[in-house]
């Protein structure tokens, strides 16, 4: 490890704040991205579609979600480009701006009843201009954290920034639940209409934040990548392939466990609608701790260990977790929940902060850690809507057994990518940390010569 790297190992002066800055951030837009889906599961398969057949109405439900999830891709590659470009900071603004907008415009959009067809198209317009807004965001949070952070700690920063995605949830969904008593015409509007004011303030945070250190060298030192993209496909794209079966795991196991698994509740009758989210709610308030904790332990046992207890319990819980849900226990159905989202999914979001950023250059870092994480979401996007058909066809098991196949997938992407957080690196770092905390040895004062002592008493 290179002295030059000295200064950057012990982090930034506005490193908590650039964490907590994405974080919030990330809250606002998993807020309105989620929210979404929340409302796909429960309100939109008959507030926008025909209600004469619920299941159609459910399939368009969830493939409305799934188009914002198949552009979110391009919003990645356009917002990896500007980062790599023009700097992590304005994409971080952009992103959040645009999604703003698009979640307000949600709530004022005209009923299936009001306008027939159209009310269909407009929600499809809004929700691609979501998933644009979305993909751009994750690599510029997660870019500016990291290379803040510590380079000890990094799994921790990383970590808080993942930990503004379940509080976005539990915002979500509380927003939901609290909406209820409104009516049907109003409980789904209140909670993208509110956006507005989260958006302000997540606006004014993120103009705060100051630009990544490791951007700002790269462009003072005239090695800011011209087509960052293509330079990421030529050279790295084996780690980008990587990355995206990493993710598939995490994201299109949420796509069932909770997604899908809202809608299964409902439709088979097995939980009230306050039950489910109430189970969510609590797993996601529980995740937030989760999160950060998970992303710690990266930094002190490695990356990959902590992924592969992810992947192992995701393999596992297929079954289980509609056995559960089977019952149509509350605590069970809680339970359910919270082993989905705080233990499975959350051991996976945790590391991929750390790990995804240190798997590529800093010259592409955003452009190939928001490709790979982002072209896994046309996978997870369309699970709800592939689960739904395999539920009409094969009942639970269906579902079930495609969560845990996604499981086996990560697994095996796991056991193929390298450790970029071993005991040699933790090793190296922490002797450079203790060479920098080290006080400085002052050179040893000139000794006087008897003829200068003497001149100097003169």
């Amino acid at each position: 490890m290179s002295g030059e790297h000295a200064p950057a190992v012990l982090g930034t002066p506005a490193r908590k704040r650039v964490a907590l800055g994405s974080s919030i951030g990330a809250t606002i837009e998993t807020y309105d991205f989620i929210g979404f889906g929340t409302a796909a599961a429960l309100y939109f398969n008959h507030v926008f579609f025909p209600s004469t057949d619920p299941l159609s109405g459910t399939l368009l439900s969830f493939a409305t979600l799934g188009i914002g999830f198949a552009v979110r891709p391009l919003g990645g590659i356009i917002g990896g480009h500007l980062g790599d470009r023009i700097g992590r900071k304005p994409v971080l603004v952009g992103s959040l701006l645009l999604m703003g907008v698009a979640t307000v415009l949600i709530g004022v959009l005209p009923t299936y009843a009001q306008v027939g067809v159209w009310a269909g198209i407009l929600l499809v317009a809004v929700r691609v201009v979501q998933g644009l807004a979305f993909g751009a965001e994750w690599g510029g949070a997660i870019l500016m954290t990291f290379e803040h952070a510590p380079w000890r700690k990094r799994g921790l920063y990383t970590g808080i920034t993942q930990a503004g995605f379940p509080v976005g949830l539990l915002l979500a969904n509380a927003a939901f639940l609290l909406s209820v008593p409104l009516g049907e015409q109003w409980a789904w509007r209140v909670p993208f209409l509110l956006s507005a004011v989260l958006i302000v303030v997540g606006i004014v945070i993120r103009l705060k934040v100051e630009e990544s250190p490791e951007f700002e060298n790269l462009r003072s030192e005239g090695e800011v990548a011209k087509n960052p993209l293509l330079e990421v496909l030529r050279d790295d794209w084996r780690n980008v392939l990587r990355a995206f079966c990493l993710r598939i795991t995490e994201t299109a196991g949420y796509a069932i466990s909770v997604t899908f698994v809202l809608s299964y509740l409902a439709s088979e009758e097995l939980a009230a609608r306050s039950t489910t989210l109430f189970a969510l709610m609590l797993a996601a308030g529980l995740g937030i701790a989760a999160t950060v904790a998970w992303g710690a332990l990266t930094d002190r046992i490695g990356r990959r260990p902590v992924y592969l207890i992810g992947t192992v319990l995701s393999v596992a819980w297929g079954v289980p977790l509609f056995l559960l849900l089977n019952t149509g226990q509350a605590v069970a159905i809680v339970l359910a929940f919270v082993v989905s989202y705080a233990v499975c999914q959350n051991c996976l979001a945790g590391v991929q902060g750390a790990w995804f950023s240190e798997l590529f250059s800093a010259r592409t870092r955003t452009s190939g850690a928001s490709l790979a994480y982002q072209l896994s979401a046309v996978v997870s996007g369309f699970t709800p809507l592939i689960a739904t058909a395999l539920f009409a066809r094969t009942g639970w098991v269906g579902p079930a057994l495609l969560f845990s196949a996604y499981g086996v997938l990560g697994l095996v992407a796991t056991l193929l990518t390298r450790e970029t957080w071993g005991r040699t690196e933790r090793a190296e770092v922490a002797a450079l940390e203790r060479s920098l905390a080290r006080p400085p040895v002052d050179p040893p004062a000139p000794r006087l010569t008897t003829t200068a002592s003497t001149k100097e008493t003169r």
